[in-house]
């Protein structure tokens, strides 16, 4: 599953080990996170995150 990488911060988002502080479950791709979710470091938004190459 494809990582994801936070613009302003520089969080991943590893779908192996999910959030689990924010609820999302070990093996949740990023795609199925709801939309309302927020970056756990920074709280910016899902939409300002990129897949990690």
């Amino acid at each position: 599953m494809q990582k994801y990488k936070c613009n302003t911060c520089g969080y991943v988002y590893d779908p192996e080990v999910g959030d689990p502080d924010s609820g999302i479950k070990p093996g949740t791709a990023f795609e199925d996170i709801p939309d309302d979710w927020v970056c756990p470091v920074c709280g910016v938004s899902k939409s300002d995150f990129e897949p990690e190459n």
